[in-house]
């Protein structure tokens, strides 16, 4: 059964390798992205950590939306292998370079319900006149499970404020959900440095990063 408008996010990480594993990671966000558009699918990055050298990173993470996008992205998903002189070492021997690339989609265990949420009042600024100063509209919401809060002051009245602090609320549990497995994956990184670099799903070569 085809699945629509799936959404699925992509790490590729660099995790411990030296700058030019980070040149990697750039280059292979370049590739993934051209893939993801000539699979007419959306992409967007996420969040990406730039790495010490200009141009690279140590990690990038892609939502990619659209039907079937797990398994048409598929092929990416394992280790990258990058055979090239490093840009970095003019004199270095070594030329295999590898990053790992994760899959993963946000777990629904984490679902927003009304009686998790606390609110608190409090004076609102900026736009509103004195009224808004007087009166406490601005409202401060948080998810007692995850400590998770926020506050909205954009509506004139509190019960506006609680509506829009409860949908910011969610929004912010679903980048909260991200970032837990996001970490889970570091640390699984962390445990196979390997990266059972003779078994890349893809291998890229030269300075232009062509496929092979």
């Amino acid at each position: 059964m085809m699945e629509r408008n799936q959404t699925i996010y992509i790490q590729i990480s660099a995790g411990r390798g030296p700058a030019e594993c980070c040149w990697v990671v750039a280059q292979a966000l370049k590739r993934l992205l051209e893939e993801a558009k000539r699979q007419r699918l959306h992409s967007e990055v996420i969040d990406r950590q730039e790495g010490l050298q200009n141009g690279t990173l140590f990690s990038a993470l892609v939502a990619i939306t659209g039907d079937q996008a797990k398994s048409k992205m598929g092929d990416w998903e394992g280790t990258i292998q990058w055979i090239g002189q490093s840009p970095y070492r003019k004199y270095h021997k070594r030329k295999n370079w590898f990053v790992g690339v994760s899959f993963f989609k946000p777990q629904k265990g984490v679902a927003l319900q009304t009686s998790d949420v606390s609110y608190k009042a409090f004076r609102g600024s900026g736009p509103g006149g004195q009224h808004r100063n007087k009166v406490e509209t601005a409202v401060r919401a948080t998810h007692a499970p995850t400590g998770v809060s926020t506050t909205s002051s954009e509506a004139r009245s509190q019960h506006q404020n609680k509506q829009l602090a409860f949908k910011k609320l969610e929004q912010l549990l679903k980048s909260f959900e991200i970032d837990q497995q996001r970490e889970l994956i570091n640390e699984q990184w962390m445990q196979h440095l390997s990266l059972e670099r003779g078994n890349a799903v893809l291998v890229f070569e030269g300075r232009k990063f062509i496929q092979r």
